[in-house]
């Protein structure tokens, strides 16, 4: 990835949540992390299929623990495996409804609600409330995130 997109304030957020150019949590973690999502989908009957994107975001950013500066009990865990049952039909939905496969990458700590980035590394989030599109790459969404703005309905990006 090339971390020369990312705005001075996303990067000094993302060095004080332990991140830094250059992490990787490596393919074997990556893996392991995947597999459980892959299999907890199968269980739901909806699978998941990893995409090259949401591997790289997950070996970058993978279980960090990313505060939202505004209020501490908020967060976006960057750990691919929460979700809740039943989310693997609706992450498969939005992606055929967006043309893309989707998979997830995080969650947000608040509602547990599933951070996706599909194949053209866009981010995307799905709350109780609906889906929602929080930017075209890893700046994008870690700005939306961290200014706390309300997200575009997914549903704009419907093919």
């Amino acid at each position: 990835m090339d971390f020369s997109g990312l705005s001075q304030e996303v990067r000094e957020w993302l060095e004080r949540n332990g991140w830094f150019p250059g992490r990787d949590i490596g393919s074997a973690e990556a893996d392991e992390l995947i597999d459980v999502r892959v299999r907890d989908a199968e269980r739901q009957g909806n699978p998941l299929v990893p995409i090259d994107a949401a591997v790289r975001v997950i070996r970058t950013f993978g279980l960090l623990t990313l505060q939202y500066p505004r209020a501490g009990d908020l967060a976006l865990e960057m750990n691919p495996n929460v979700g809740y049952d039943g989310d693997a039909g609706l992450i498969s939905e939005l992606g055929t409804n967006l043309g893309q496969r989707l998979f997830p990458v995080g969650y947000e700590s608040e509602d547990y609600g599933p951070v996706l980035v599909d194949e053209l590394g866009r981010f995307f989030h799905l709350h109780h409330t609906g889906a929602y599109f929080w930017g075209f790459n890893e700046q994008d969404a870690f700005a939306h995130f961290m200014s706390g703005a309300q997200a575009l309905d997914a549903e704009d990006f419907f093919v």
